[in-house]
């Protein structure tokens, strides 16, 4: 996909993306504490009969689970020899569920290293994004960042490796402030300046906690927006579990209202399912 036919795809319609992943895939029986990457690969099956399950929902993209497949994350686990087999791998279990016609992105994420390592996050972030372009994915979403200067990271890899469309997405506090401090109104401007075919929000919190962020975030930026949130604010129960208490028509209603306040492309984090894309597509996209 090139940046020009995504940018006509946002135009034409509100883009539903994929569900969580990750929890999804601990309710069928992953174990806690394992490498995600490598259990995916060992049981393909579980991660097809989701990612199907997302695109008979309604999603337009679903998103190859390469979330934590970079070279850092999987050395601490003793894979790094693994890299390309891995990435590519789960990029072809992502195009066995849905199909050659249908879009898929990678999926990247923060290796929680500072500004000060730059340019080893430049070389991770190039050397991952190269594996799966050449693997096959449509576009690029770097999600679940916690910085600004880490997310500009990725963007310039993405630029330098590809052309593929490339969203980028940052976890945040309700009031719209960074982890690693500064806020997205100003992150999300300075990555839509950098190149970035969408910015915006994703895990966090419930979308009942988002209006007002999304709202700014649509005034401050030239680019798409993108809202992934959870399913609501997590219970912890005894056993270590995260419960997520919003209902599916409920999350459903409050991406109406984040649609209304700007929102253009939208799924769902930790918690929803296929139920819950469903129910999106249902109310915003008119599925």
């Amino acid at each position: 996909m090139t940046r020009e036919e995504f940018r006509a795809l946002v135009r034409q319609e509100i883009v539903l993306l994929d569900g969580a992943t990750g929890s999804n895939l601990m309710a069928a029986g992953m174990p806690r504490g394992v490498c995600t990457e490598e259990w995916i690969c060992e049981h393909p099956q579980v991660l097809i009969d989701l990612q199907r399950g997302y695109k008979e929902a309604g999603s337009r993209i679903v998103l190859a689970p390469t979330f934590s497949a970079n070279r850092m994350n999987l050395e601490d686990r003793g894979l790094g020899d693994r890299i390309e087999e891995i990435n590519r791998r789960l990029v072809e279990i992502t195009r066995e569920a849905v199909g050659e016609d249908f879009l898929v992105g990678g999926d990247l994420t923060t290796t929680g290293k500072t500004a000060e390592d730059y340019g080893m996050l430049l070389e991770i972030y190039k050397e991952q994004i190269g594996i799966i372009a050449k693997a096959g994915v449509d576009l690029l979403m770097v999600e679940t960042m916690l910085g600004q200067e880490e997310t500009m990271a990725a963007l310039e890899a993405a630029r330098a490796v590809c052309n593929l469309p490339v969203l980028c997405s940052l976890t945040i506090e309700s009031d719209g402030s960074l982890f690693f401090g500064g806020n997205i109104f100003e992150t999300a401007a300075a990555l839509s300046e950098m190149g970035a075919d969408a910015v915006g929000i994703n895990c966090s919190v419930g979308p009942d906690r988002l209006e007002a962020v999304v709202r700014n975030i649509k005034e401050a930026v030239k680019v798409p927006v993108v809202v992934k949130p959870n399913a609501g604010m997590p219970t912890i129960t005894d056993t270590g579990d995260a419960v997520y208490s919003m209902g599916a028509d409920e999350f459903a209603l409050h991406m109406e209202t984040l649609v209304k306040a700007g929102a253009d492309i939208i799924g769902g984090c930790c918690g929803t399912t296929p139920e819950y894309i469903r129910k999106v597509a249902k109310r915003c996209c008119g599925r």
